[in-house]
């Protein structure tokens, strides 16, 4: 049986999501008033610095002339209770009057919480974990941030009906429409735009030559800094990324191959190459996201590629989301890429399990979100 707030939470989720990317490293959030049935006032968390949910909802009320003592406040994440940037929510909503307060998720971080035991020493009635597991995604990256050293990592590949990714002969472009290459730009605008990064194997660069920047109709504020793993070290002048975003691109590579004068005159350019302390199968991943995270700023990294770069990944326990675009295409050729290959499991319990949170239709093609079926605990 549902709970009779469970729809206004969904909607509180919603509103909390137009903060993806520009609240970061802070939790999306969001946040309704519901009196008699309906709501009647809104607000989420729009930017790091900026008020939180509770706050930006109130405020909505006093814009409506609605009186928040008469309402329940509906939010995605438990209110916060300590001096941040922000005064804690906790005392806004006392202050408005509010008496009836219904929470999704409890506050992972140990410096925000406690903000539902000071409402209830108040004597507001609480109510807890209404749609707990979709807040829960909601805050994933956060929470990842809170509990590890690596940026959130995201996986996006796109494959046919029969789960190729290319022809034999590594022809992929394209394999999915118009809709889905328009949703992918759009999310690595939203990576770009939060200082994150586009990850990529050795076979997508040399083979691909992308640029890996966000297009779309309108401008884009801040690209995604453009990142590769490869043994191999280019020429300068053989791939676009090292002619046109030198200083965006970061290369990691083998000791050896940092030690090149190939990698010498990438620095010149103003490419970052890094050598690795160990080169595990082709990448010691753990190593590059923490530098990622650490000495690049990226708190999101949207790995694209390729699908060995994605099974270490997956196999590694280290993506947080996995988008899969799937085309209503079949190759029928069993000498084409699959989307993924290597592994060698003997029983079914072997497989790599994930969770399906999220499926749409984008314009011809299908669009699903995969989660891990417990969150990442890579540091």
């Amino acid at each position: 049986m549902s709970h009779p707030f469970e729809a206004f939470m969904r909607e509180a989720v919603a509103l909390a999501e137009r903060g993806r990317w520009s609240a970061a490293p802070n939790p999306t959030v969001g946040a309704v008033l519901v009196r008699d049935g309906e709501v009647v006032a809104r607000g989420w968390h729009h930017a790091c610095g900026q008020s939180h949910a509770e706050v930006e909802c109130l405020a909505d009320a006093a814009s409506r002339g609605v009186d928040p003592s008469a309402c329940t406040l509906v939010v995605t994440l438990e209110p916060c209770n300590h001096h941040g940037k922000t005064p804690p929510c906790t005392e806004a909503v006392l202050a408005a009057g509010i008496r009836h307060v219904v929470i999704g998720l409890s506050d992972p971080n140990p410096k925000a919480a406690g903000g539902a035991e000071r409402l209830r020493e108040a004597g507001v009635r609480m109510e807890i974990g209404v749609c707990e597991d979709l807040c829960r995604d909601l805050v994933a990256d956060f929470l990842v941030w809170q509990s590890t050293e690596r940026p959130y990592v995201i996986l996006k590949l796109a494959m046919t009906l029969d789960g190729r990714i290319a022809t034999r002969t590594g022809h992929s472009r394209w394999i999915t429409g118009e809709a889905s290459r328009r949703t992918v730009h759009a999310l690595r605008a939203g990576v770009g735009r939060a200082g994150g990064a586009v990850l990529i194997g050795g076979n997508t660069l040399h083979t691909d030559n992308p640029l890996l920047t966000a297009r779309l109709d309108e401008p884009v504020d801040r690209q995604p800094l453009a990142v590769s793993i490869s043994s191999r070290v280019p020429a300068p002048d053989s791939l676009a990324l090292f002619r046109e975003r030198p200083a965006e691109t970061i290369l990691f590579t083998t000791a050896s191959g940092a030690a090149t004068p190939r990698a010498a005159l990438l620095r010149e350019r103003g490419v970052r190459v890094i050598g690795l302390d160990r080169w595990k199968s082709g990448e010691d991943l753990l190593q590059i996201l923490r530098y990622l995270r650490k000495d690049a700023g990226c708190p999101y990294v949207l790995c694209e590629g390729g699908g060995r770069l994605g099974l270490s990944l997956l196999e590694a326990g280290l993506v947080d989301e996995f988008h899969v675009h799937i085309a209503p295409k079949v190759l029928g050729d069993k000498e084409a890429r699959p989307l993924f290959e290597g592994r060698s499991p003997l029983e079914l319990e072997e497989a790599i399990s994930l969770r399906l949170t999220a499926l749409e239709r984008c314009g011809e093609d299908g669009h699903l979100l995969f989660r891990p079926v417990r969150p990442c605990s890579q540091a």
